[in-house]
């Protein structure tokens, strides 16, 4: 029996599964701060023999072994879990090995695994949600380098007639402060799910995602990009990328029907628990607890 965490901004999913990233018992909690959250996390998995623990984290987090802050959340703007140990309370409650990386990463790893993306080498997973992030897979193997990607940062060319400042409170108009489920709400007043028949909403939201997915495209060439999170739960989204998307690439290369190369999570909302369930697997076994580190490829996990 394995355990996982997807801790995303608004709630923890916390589960226990097998070995194939199959749930078992699962519960979800809030995302408060970490002294009302952390001991029920905590008490829920001490019900369970588990042998490993993997972890999607809301981020930025330090996946550095090397730095004196590996296994922490760092500059999150939710400010009571910034610089938060979290991998390191985690092996001092539960006494297993703990892998750890994004939460988007988590969810790219489950539904190359199970998912969307089941049986090819390379994807992308998007969520557009509370946040905006994504998670690669490349050549098999979860994409990180000097840390992990933060892709939901990138900048944006602004649309002529969006006079919108941004709600990032690092870069106010990047991808997340002007696509993001607060986003749509700071600028129309409304929550998404509010909006759904207003199309001047998902044409200027498809406006912005279609140009992050033109640069994602043009760097990372993955042959399979998942889009999910709260505000996907509106479909006609998907028509607004797709015709944005073809306009800004203007044929520049050749892609594979939009419709089946840009598609929702398979998984649903289990993709980011699934995909925690298998880094667990993957951990196991590893060198004993008592070194306080796992070996040189934590985080990062082989998906064939």
């Amino acid at each position: 029996m394995f355990g996982g965490i997807e801790a995303g901004g608004t709630k923890f999913v916390c589960a226990v599964g097998d070995e194939k990233g199959t749930v078992m018992k699962r519960i979800q909690l809030p995302t408060a701060d970490p002294v009302e959250t952390m001991p029920q996390v905590i008490a829920f998995f001490r019900q369970y023999p588990i042998k490993a623990l993997g972890v999607g984290s809301f981020g930025p987090i330090d996946l550095n072994f090397e730095s004196p802050l590996f296994g922490h959340i760092t500059s999150t703007p939710k400010t009571a879990w910034r610089n938060y140990p979290l991998v390191k309370v985690l092996q001092d409650e539960l006494r297993v090995p703990v892998r750890f990386t994004t939460d988007v990463n988590a969810a790219a790893l489950g539904e190359a695994v199970s998912g969307a993306a089941k049986g090819i080498d390379s994807c992308l997973y998007i969520t557009v949600g509370t946040g905006i992030g994504a998670g690669a897979v490349v050549s098999g193997k979860l994409l990180q380098g000097l840390s992990h990607p933060e892709m939901g940062h990138i900048l944006l060319r602004r649309h002529s007639q969006d006079g919108f400042k941004g709600i990032c409170p690092y870069h106010h108009d990047c991808l997340e402060g002007m696509a993001s489920g607060p986003a749509i709400e700071a600028r129309w007043g409304e929550k998404a799910e509010e909006l759904k028949e207003k199309a001047e909403v998902w044409e200027l939201e498809g406006y912005y995602l279609a140009q992050a997915l033109m640069q994602y495209i043009l760097i990372l060439s993955p042959k399979k990009i998942i889009l999910g999170g709260g505000v996907m739960n509106q479909k006609q989204l998907f028509s607004s990328v797709y015709i944005h998307l073809k306009e800004l690439l203007n044929d520049y290369i050749s892609l594979p029907n939009l419709s089946e190369y840009i598609v929702s999570p398979a998984l649903g909302d289990h993709a980011g628990i699934t995909g925690a369930l298998i880094l667990a697997r993957d951990t196991y076994p590893q060198k004993e607890l008592t070194t306080g580190k796992g070996s040189a490829d934590d985080g990062i996990s082989d998906v064939f």
